[in-house]
């Protein structure tokens, strides 16, 4: 039988749900953003390569969690337009909440939800589930990466979304940390071999860079950015 969970409560089993997952979990809210606690729990489950399905529905993304969640190998990031809902599943337990992930142990606040485990109520986690499923079928997966530019002239950060079937291209500080490289030694180095030219206060592919496979991008909040094959010679 369904539980009634109230603020306090609904922390206590969100954060359980998340402890006892052993297959994979998903986390549905329309706001991506973690505290120091919910970060724990999940770099545990990352640690445990369990699948973690992440569904947000706010398009703009704080650097700070996009730097943290690109170095989480086994949390996949989805966006879903209009999402609304709050729903975080595990392999055993659903609980569909008032509550955002944004506002997790945050216990001033006045949310309700419900609790529901799998075995006593089969027919009504099987209903959560294919519709979180759901969800996750009609959503875009992002590959989110995150990088500090301050060594290329710049300042503040580049964040990289891109989907899925482009993931054998690495921004500049990926390719640098590849090849055991500073960022601003990278970039001095695609100077050299021509894939880059100075412009004004910052760098523009050339043709040579094209035709490497480098590509030029732009982040509405932070400006231009680069992303290599990954084979790329340096």
């Amino acid at each position: 039988m369904a539980k009634f969970l109230n603020t306090s409560a609904t922390n206590y089993f969100l954060e359980e749900l998340i402890k006892s997952t052993r297959e994979r979990l998903i986390l549905i809210s329309p706001f991506l953003k973690f505290n120091d606690r919910m970060k724990e729990l999940l770099q545990d489950k990352d640690r445990l390569k369990i699948d973690v399905r992440l569904v947000y529905g706010k398009s703009e993304l704080n650097p700070n969690e996009t730097n943290w969640l690109r170095d989480l190998e086994f949390v996949r990031t989805s966006f879903c337009q209009n999402l609304h809902a709050k729903c975080y599943l595990n392999e055993s337990s659903v609980i569909i909440t008032s509550m955002n992930l944004y506002d997790f142990s945050q216990i001033n606040n006045n949310e309700m939800g419900i609790f529901i485990e799998r075995d006593s109520d089969p027919e009504l986690y099987k209903d959560a589930l294919e519709e979180s499923q759901r969800l996750i079928r009609i959503s875009e997966q992002i590959r989110i990466i995150a990088e500090t530019v301050v060594e290329e002239g710049d300042s503040g950060a580049d964040v990289v979304k891109e989907e899925a079937n482009s993931s054998k291209k690495l921004s500049s500080s990926k390719i640098a940390k590849a090849n055991k490289m500073t960022t601003a030694a990278f970039l001095k180095s695609c100077l050299e071999k021509g894939y880059l030219r100075k412009a004004g206060d910052g760098y523009e592919l050339t043709e040579a860079g094209k035709e490497a496979g480098g590509e030029s991008k732009v982040s509405a909040r932070f400006g231009q950015y680069f992303i290599w094959p990954e084979s790329l010679s340096v």
